[in-house]
């Protein structure tokens, strides 16, 4: 539907406005200004100042552009703000479900790549991953997390027919596009048994990865090794994961065999993707709008840098993830869980 120039202009106000907030949402982040709130407050300027150990003159001018948004909210008599309740768990509260604040440092890495975009989108040429900074593991890491940490363990593996059972027993895992190694670690947590492998082609993220299972106490169990989804070692796998990067790889075909060639006769392979489809683009919603954009300035470009058959987008939907297990030799396909977010699919040989 269109609308006037003038309150398509409010619109694009809108979108800047969220954009620039976004940088303070990141810091009040790194700062520790929401949970000092969450913890403390009310608050007056002077007392977040105090409690996150910054200049009262910037914590009054961070709690205005916070104001602004919605996200507190003043006591003008008290000269006092409140992160309200319902808040927290988004703001505040690194290991709640929907927390997200975490996400906004990954847009330090992606506009810090603006030069490259405009080269690719020129050329047809991509950005990988690894260009980006590790801002955008640390980010995107942070944005999925909580999530994972959810409903993981608790939801998705036993959605998947036998397969809790198998890895108590103590099988074999594959987490490939591992990123810094949330969910491997996640999985070795939960079944101490098996054995666990992380793959990613991101050195950085790869090295960020160790660290983490060293500090965890897990480095016994789990392996993090540079490769690629269509080259990473091993065979026999009983449960080979991959959580939200088939759709960054530029021959997602020639990962899913790999896939097909390394799991176990009767093994596993779950797929966790973006839960949306090219139906979508129109609808406009929040998440939406969130996963076109990502789509146009960090899947896509990663999958192009790759130089591979074919680059999938973020929202390529079920309908192609299927069509693409099943070229790869698949022949069992199943939608085992969601959420708004993300979809859960039990793929079997």
């Amino acid at each position: 539907m269109s609308v006037s120039t003038a309150d398509f202009h409010q619109r694009i106000i809108e979108d800047g406005a969220a954009a620039v907030r976004g940088l303070t949402i990141a810091v009040g982040d790194q700062l520790g200004l929401y949970r000092a709130l969450a913890a403390h407050g009310p608050l007056t300027p002077r007392e977040l100042a105090w409690h996150a150990s910054i200049t009262e003159r910037y914590a009054a001018e961070w709690l205005h552009s916070q104001l602004s948004g919605g996200y507190v909210e003043r006591n003008d008599e008290r000269d006092t703000y409140t992160l309200p309740t319902s808040h927290v768990p988004v703001l505040a509260e690194p290991t709640a479900e929907h927390y997200a604040a975490g996400f906004f440092s990954a847009l330090k890495a992606l506009y810090c790549t603006e030069e490259q975009l405009i080269d690719a989108y020129r050329t047809g040429g991509g950005v990988d991953w690894a260009e980006h900074g590790p801002a955008l593991d640390t980010g995107m890491g942070s944005f999925f997390q909580p999530t994972y940490e959810h409903r993981l363990v608790s939801d998705w593996v036993p959605a998947l027919d036998g397969v809790a059972d198998r890895l108590r027993d103590g099988g074999t895992i594959a987490d490939v596009g591992c990123g810094i190694g949330h969910t491997t670690l996640l999985l070795a947590e939960a079944f101490p048994n098996s054995t666990i492998h992380g793959y990613d082609c991101c050195e950085e993220a790869v090295d960020i990865a160790r660290q983490q299972a060293e500090k965890a106490g897990m480095a016994d169990r789990v392996t993090f090794e540079f490769a690629y989804a269509d080259n990473y070692p091993g065979t026999s796998y009983d449960l080979v994961a991959f959580f939200n990067c088939l759709h960054d790889m530029g021959d997602p075909l020639g990962a899913a065999r790999h896939v097909r060639e390394s799991l176990a006769p009767d093994g596993t392979w779950m797929l966790v993707e973006s839960n949306v489809s090219p139906d979508d683009i129109t609808k406009q919603t929040p998440a939406a709008r969130m996963f076109m954009a990502l789509s146009a300035v960090m899947c896509l470009p990663a999958a192009l840098a790759q130089d591979g058959p074919r680059a999938l987008g973020n929202h390529s939907g079920e309908e192609a993830f299927r069509s693409i297990a099943e070229a790869a030799g698949f022949t069992r396909w199943r939608r085992a869980a969601e959420t708004p977010v993300n979809a859960v699919y039990e793929i079997r040989p």
